[in-house]
């Protein structure tokens, strides 16, 4: 779940043991890209933005729609460039998404049928025995489904004047949710980090910032984008939180380079978020196939051993052999790493720029900064809602 993060241990299967290091680190580098106008308000916040960017992962503690945010199962959707995804949110929701009605005398009864649908051609959709045009639905779709507004049987009259829709509760079957929604979820956020500078809301350009550089570091983590996220479906359980945690952690500080030159202002957001993401994914099969030989040919006693965090006792990948891993991949993580930094600071350039450039030495973030963190009881006592990423 993040960009070199989210399972600390190696081998732990309840909670990260040693900290937030990678998101920590992106979000803290990603201020020293910002511009004169911008870089005072964060370098002010620079702490705040470091403790909080891993969030979104405490998140998962007490929300169950958080773990999509974090991934995109891309491999589920075919082969690149994935024609059945438009990139747009509500569009591929829409189109992934079956609707039944649990009705008052028990009965389940479809209404939408998502994947009998020739969505490229049909100008119609068939929503129980009627016909309703696809602007109509998606409006509908949109309003209730996607926006999650509470149903009541008079919303479905909106797709139709005098039709008799059973009432009942709506049941939701949404298969893009459950693959993930890394991508529409950063492009949301842009959004509103945008909004919020625009209001001047402190509270929300922190909290904003702080979680969309979580996602767009998740991005770039070429484990978020397969269904095979942990190497459960190829005998190599472990290998996200190796990947992501355990090499950053021994090496980042003392052999990456941090300098990754000034933000850019992004045009394109979709586009330039979906290009990231399918980036990271392409490199999936070389994170796998990599370690797996190394498996193979290392010595099988040097591979794994026991260091004390604290007064815990963890088995994790070695150090000799997580460097011969890095030195396998050829930079792979550095490279993903720099990448993300520049992104972030980029991310948030970019909404500065489309709010208006507004003067950010103007705000006042001292009530932010003593804000109770309530996300963190959650994480300390509680079972993460929805998919891990080292189980």
């Amino acid at each position: 779940m993040v960009l070199l993060l989210f399972s600390l241990g190696a081998v732990s299967k309840s909670k990260p043991l040693w900290g937030f290091f990678g998101h920590k680190h992106i979000g803290r580098l990603a201020v020293f890209t910002l511009p004169q106008e911008m870089i005072g308000f964060y370098k002010k916040n620079i702490e705040w933005i470091t403790e909080h960017s891993p969030d979104p992962d405490r998140r998962r503690y007490a929300l169950k729609v958080e773990a999509p945010r974090h991934y995109i199962d891309l491999d589920r959707w075919g082969e690149p460039p994935f024609p059945e995804l438009t990139r747009d949110w509500v569009t591929d929701a829409m189109r992934h998404t079956d609707i039944s009605i649990l009705s008052q005398d028990g009965d389940t009864i479809p209404l939408v049928k998502a994947d009998q649908i020739d969505w490229a051609t049909t100008k119609k959709v068939r929503v129980s025995r009627y016909m309703i045009p696809v602007k109509t639905y998606q409006s509908f779709f949109r309003k209730h489904i996607h926006n999650r507004q509470k149903y009541d049987c008079a919303s479905l009259q909106e797709l139709g004047a005098n039709k008799d829709f059973p009432c009942g509760k709506l049941l939701v079957n949404d298969h893009l949710f459950a693959d993930g929604l890394n991508p529409y979820y950063t492009e949301y956020l842009m959004r509103q980090l945008t909004r919020a500078f625009q209001a001047g809301d402190v509270s929300r350009i922190l909290h904003r910032s702080a979680d969309l550089g979580h996602y767009i570091a998740d991005g770039h983590v070429p484990l978020h984008t397969t269904e095979n996220y942990n190497g459960q479906l190829t005998g190599q359980v472990g290998i996200h939180a190796f990947w992501e945690s355990r090499i950053p952690e021994l090496f980042a500080d003392e052999q990456y380079d941090y300098f990754v030159g000034k933000a850019d202002y992004i045009r394109d957001k979709r586009q330039w978020i979906w290009d990231y993401v399918t980036q990271s994914h392409s490199y999936v099969d070389s994170v796998l196939s990599i370690e797996k030989h190394l498996r193979q040919t290392y010595p099988a006693d040097e591979q794994m051993c026991f260091e004390q965090h604290n007064t815990i006792m963890v088995k994790t990948p070695c150090k000799p052999f997580a460097a011969a891993y890095q030195k396998a991949m050829n930079g792979m993580v550095e490279d993903r790493f720099r990448k993300a930094i520049h992104s972030v600071g980029s991310a948030w350039y970019s909404a500065w720029v489309d709010a208006g450039r507004p003067n950010l030495d103007l705000l006042d973030s001292e009530d932010v900064l003593s804000e109770k963190d309530s996300l963190q009881q959650y994480y300390e006592k509680g079972k993460i809602k929805g998919r891990s990423h080292w189980e």
